[in-house]
């Protein structure tokens, strides 16, 4: 891949082999996921847990804690991503992900919010990666794949399960639906992991192995490995790439509820601070896989 004109990787200025670093989204997290109850013991338990940075942290104890700190941010129309990317270079942001349009423009209106993105981008040197998304301009594959077309110096977020579910890809051929969607992959720098299967966009994943009954953990693998090959096929030294759990709770509909058979109160399917752990696993799995096809060492 040569885009002369492209978002920029994220890069730490070291000549470290390309690597995969495990950040948490903090919709995943909450106070009673910390030892303590406190919100300092918190980003401890981040920490502890084995994550190297977050998503939407707060700052002061981000670095207090030795965590990176990436942004998430919306941008609906022309003009609007410049103060998205003064703010997040501001709070100290790697990089910052963005949903982008609402998916009712047509491809006139797309092309100029893309072209002004790109070019902030590149004019401030700060990567703003495009994230894949339900009720956004890249909910469809299609359009996400002729977006490319169009504009080869995007890179995006890959939130995969909005469009497993939405698209129910299983349907028709998930090999076809992947190899038409390998533009997509190639140009993946930052990942939301989240698993969905054919009918529901957010499910538990137990140990993650897959197999039967599991085989849309399989399906996930193959996307996160896709994309995982394609950063490192044109990954420079200093070059990483965040694989962010995002797993969100029952209020906004993502985490399924059921009711307890003793109390009858309503109950999360799993607990999302352990299903993350074994999100990252599969994650780093798909890691070593994509060093294996692209032929890079660690």
């Amino acid at each position: 891949m040569n885009d002369n004109f492209a978002m920029k990787n994220m890069n730490d200025g070291s000549d470290a082999a390309p690597r995969l670093e495990c950040y948490l989204n903090m919709g995943n997290a909450s106070l009673s996921d910390s030892p303590d109850g406190s919100v300092d013991g918190l980003y401890a338990a981040i920490k502890a847990a084995g994550y190297t940075g977050t998503q939407c942290g707060e700052p002061d104890l981000c670095e207090k804690h030795g965590l990176g700190n990436t942004g998430v941010a919306r941008v609906n129309a022309v003009g609007e991503v410049e103060g998205v990317i003064k703010g997040s270079m501001d709070a100290g942001h790697e990089c910052c992900t963005l949903h982008v349009a609402w998916g009712l423009e047509d491809d006139a209106e797309v092309d100029l919010i893309v072209r002004d993105i790109l070019s902030r981008s590149v004019e401030y040197n700060f990567p703003v990666y495009i994230e894949t998304h339900r009720a956004t301009m890249t909910e469809d594959l299609w359009r996400t794949v002729k977006l490319v077309e169009r504009h080869p110096g995007i890179r995006f977020n890959g939130d995969f399960s909005h469009w497993y579910t939405g698209h129910e890809m299983v349907y028709g051929g998930i090999e076809i639906k992947m190899d038409f969607i390998q533009p997509v992959f190639d140009r993946v720098r930052f990942m939301h992991g989240r698993i969905g299967n054919p009918g529901c966009i957010q499910v538990g994943v137990g140990d993650g192995s897959g197999g039967v009954g599991f085989e849309f953990v399989d399906h996930f693998r193959e996307m996160w490995t896709r994309s995982m090959t394609g950063f490192l096929r044109s990954a420079q030294p200093g070059d990483y790439f965040v694989f962010a759990p995002e797993l969100l709770g029952p209020e906004i509909y993502y985490a399924r509820t059921f009711p307890d058979p003793v109390s009858g109160q309503l109950r999360e399917e799993t607990n999302r601070w352990e299903q993350a752990l074994v999100l990252n696993k599969i994650a780093r799995s798909a890691w070593t896989e994509a060093l294996l096809r692209s032929g890079v060492r660690a």
